[in-house]
């Protein structure tokens, strides 16, 4: 059925195709089954073909109700074979020089199969290899991520963290052997080396006892003689030809994973605190190395015992150790403040005497211990200023113990004389029109709100904006009167109603963007009618802003999204990803932050979908192209997704005629900017970008949330009744991104980018009809549709759909 050798080769030279030169690399060293690099990376080559002329191809697959990951039918590609390849003239001459590529290794069969199948069989074309080729101190950032993204599917890897994978990614090892039969390594031998099993298969032979098992891809083997620091138990021979394996060498095993193989022992011998050993070079020689130690999980007081002993009192205030600033960051999730003040107040008068010493070493020793605990507290009070204020137990922790004339530089006096007034003040429009309300948003923060009747009619409610539903419903039963059992529904623009249960909380700033909040008696739910004005404005305001310039738009949408992003708390994404109702904390600034972003998506598309006429479309589109590019050259990344994905939306990107009469230049800028938006390998294309840019930045906060969402969701809090410390460490790591992007103030960088223009835009805001405060205003009272039927319906008016 497969063509010969000989035949294959002709064909293979007569073209210049890229699987052709592919397939002539692999034939080229067929006799040797071992994978040379040029075969490998030939492998590399021809996914990237693939993606460039059909990346469709290449995606998740289901078969026989398994998932495969990134992978391409084996018609599919034998169709694009026959259609990108001239000396291809059939089918069965396509397999053939697929089934070549399937024996070099440079496709996988999903089902572990020899042969290619002309059918429903996915295959998955490797490109780890060509990474796992390079020797561990050369891989380039996009090896380890290759490598890395490779491990997450290792069944053998399956129970190791995050961590200690990426940290495999670096030092494993590629190796091959051509012949069955090949002795790995013999019993009796010492351990040097720990093996995966990436293609292939083995046999466990143990001397009178012949084969006592065999081992498959996926499996591994050779831990135990290096954990026991023992000789080889079995020895290790290869059932198949041409046997791929991951080896990680003794040095690099002990590292990363023997202290990690003992956690169980360790744990006991420490009590319920388990560490995990980091090696650190102090010298060039490989002789100078020690061991410190990081916390892996622990009770709480364990964990916050264990980092007031490594607390350097000799390190400046800003070089804090990042243990140290996880446990600040992440404590409320496993000790409220509530229970950390004891402990702190415990550590601070009462500590263990050491046996020897003199009496002057003891005394210096007690008090080095109460420098410790000053040091800590001063960090917490540092990161938790304004959250300290709001619960009595922190806040006499801090103003009756000997804390409190220390504090006083960060800010932190009696609440009860700090006005809500004094904090960072932020425009009324942060909220909703029905919101009255000027202040960074904290607990103690009280709102007007409007909540309305069946009958359209309202009452003003004054409660703190954590305030629970059921609070909500006492004060509208207070003004109304009513003796009625009331519920409290949220009705979008849709008229889709959802019932809040009363234990929700800070629901004012969790609404939909034309959301509104009725109470009603339970029989009058199904009367409940959306307001006239949540059905969004009727008319566009094109002929307002194309007035102004696309560059100070963009400097009023990110002065004002830098005041949101500003007043997030990094306890509000802890609070987000955990539930803000186990902690009865609000996260109304990042909930008001995340909704800038949806308004910003719907403004574009609603707009586009209420201008009547094709060329004022297409000056639409430029415009928002052009606001896009300036919110990029701001590092506004969240405005600038918000706008691209704005024009990605499908009551837009439907328009074709529109999208046809729309210059090429801004054609190729929006595809770019698509391109920074590819969600592949975990969007990696943003993060590239983020990772060049120096702050202050505005982030897309989305992702953020998802990374920290699954983070959560993939891992426990707490594991045999310990705390997950490395789950709290691998969050912290993402709200620092946070902290990081406003670790500069923005105001420089609206100045420095003032100064000059982008290339696609050519306007000055002198030149405009529009002030600054004209702009300022416009971009702060934003009217968008927020029913995705109603802009579809809109859209389908301005270009009906083709017969």
């Amino acid at each position: 059925m497969l063509l010969s050798l000989r035949q294959l080769s002709v064909t293979v030279m007569s073209t210049s195709c890229v699987v052709c030169r592919v397939v002539y690399a692999c034939l080229s060293l067929f006799v040797s089954q071992v994978p040379s690099e040029k075969i490998l990376r030939a492998g590399k080559v021809l996914r990237n073909n693939i993606l460039s002329r059909a990346p469709h191809m290449i995606r998740d697959r289901k078969y026989h109700l398994k998932t495969y990951r990134q992978c391409c039918m084996g018609t599919e590609l034998v169709d694009w074979l026959m259609q990108h390849t001239s000396c291809v003239h059939s089918r069965v001459q396509a397999v053939g020089m697929w089934q070549v590529l399937l024996e070099e290794g440079v496709l996988n069969h999903g089902e572990c199969d020899r042969t290619f199948s002309n059918v429903r069989i996915s295959f998955k074309v490797m490109t780890v290899l060509p990474a796992l080729l390079c020797r561990p101190g050369q891989r380039t950032v996009d090896d380890l991520e290759i490598i890395y993204e490779e491990l997450l599917h290792i069944k053998a890897l399956s129970h190791l963290s995050t961590t200690v994978k990426r940290e495999l990614a670096g030092v494993l090892i590629f190796e091959s052997h051509a012949k069955a039969g090949t002795v790995l390594f013999n019993q009796g031998e010492e351990g040097t080396s720990w093996y995966i099993i990436l293609k292939g298969s083995v046999n466990v032979v143990i001397y009178g006892k012949g084969v006592v098992c065999t081992l498959h891809e996926g499996d591994d083997f050779g831990k135990l003689a290096l954990v026991n620091d023992a000789p080889r138990a079995a020895s290790i021979v290869l059932r198949e030809d041409n046997c791929h394996f991951l080896r990680v060498d003794k040095e690099d095993f002990n590292r990363i994973l023997r202290v990690r193989a003992h956690l169980a022992y360790i744990s006991i011998l420490l009590s319920v605190l388990t560490l995990r050993a980091q090696t650190t070079c102090q010298c060039v020689s490989p002789v100078h190395l020690f061991f410190r130690y990081t916390v892996m999980s622990g009770t709480p007081e364990k964990i916050l015992e264990h980092l007031l002993e490594t607390l350097k009192l000799d390190s400046q205030f800003t070089e804090s150790d990042p243990a140290l600033d996880d446990f600040l960051l992440m404590h409320c999730v496993f000790v409220p403040n509530s229970q950390l003040c004891p402990l702190l107040m415990l550590s601070f008068t009462y500590h263990a005497q050491p046996s020897q010493g003199s009496e002057q070493e003891r005394v210096e020793y007690a008090l080095n211990n109460k420098r410790r605990v000053i040091r800590l507290v001063l960090q917490w009070a540092a990161i938790n200023t304004d959250h300290l204020q709001e619960e009595d137990s922190s806040f006499n922790f801090l103003q009756v113990s000997s804390f409190g004339s220390l504090l006083v530089p960060l800010g932190i006096k009696n609440v009860r004389e700090r006005s809500i007034i004094e904090q960072k003040n932020v425009p009324m429009s942060v909220f909703f029109s029905n919101v009255c309300v000027c202040v960074c948003v904290c607990v103690c923060v009280e709102v007007l709100f409007k909540v309305y009747c069946s009958d359209h009619t309202y009452s003003t409610i004054r409660v703190p904006v954590a305030a629970s539903v059921r609070e909500v419903i006492a004060a509208v039963t207070d003004k109304l009167g009513s003796g009625d059992d009331l519920l409290l529904i949220h009705l979008n623009s849709a008229g889709d109603k959802e019932l809040l249960k009363p234990s929700d909380v800070s629901i004012f700033s969790s609404l939909s963007i034309n959301g509104r909040l009725f109470v009603c008696p339970r029989d009058q739910i199904d009367s409940l009618t959306p307001l006239p004005e949540q059905e969004g404005p009727s008319a566009g305001s094109m002929s307002t802003f194309e007035l102004m310039s696309s560059k100070d738009l963009a400097h009023q949408m990110t002065l004002y999204d830098w005041e949101l992003f500003d007043c997030v708390h990094e306890h509000e994404l802890i609070y987000h990803t955990f539930g803000r109702q186990h902690f009865k904390k609000t996260t109304a600034n990042l909930d008001l932050f995340l909704r800038r972003f949806n308004e910003v998506q719907l403004w574009v598309v609603t707009e586009v979908c209420l201008c009547p006429t094709l060329s004022k479309r297409v000056q639409l589109l430029k415009k928002f192209i052009k606001i896009a590019a300036h919110c990029k050259e701001f590092r506004n990344l969240n405005s600038f997704f918000a706008i691209i994905m704005g024009l990605g939306n499908p009551a837009v990107c439907r328009l074709s005629q529109t999208w046809e009469k729309l210059p090429s230049k801004f054609k190729k800028s929006y595809g770019e900017f698509e391109n920074l938006m590819d969600p592949s390998r975990n969007h990696r294309a943003y993060r590239l970008t983020m990772a060049k840019l120096e702050p202050p930045i505005i982030p897309f906060m989305p992702l953020l949330i998802k990374d920290m969402t699954f983070t959560h969701e993939g891992n426990k809090t707490f594991t045999d009744r310990l705390v997950n410390f490395e789950k709290m460490r691998m969050i912290a790591s993402t709200v620092r991104i946070m902290r990081y992007c406003r670790s500069q103030p923005f105001i420089h960088l609206i100045q420095q980018s003032s100064l000059d223009f982008i290339t696609v835009d050519q306007e000055a805001p002198q030149a405009t009809g529009k002030s600054h405060q004209d702009v300022r205003s416009y971009v702060r009272h934003i009217s968008v549709i927020d029913n995705q039927r109603t802009l579809s319906q809109l859209s389908h008016r301005l270009e009906p759909r083709r017969t």
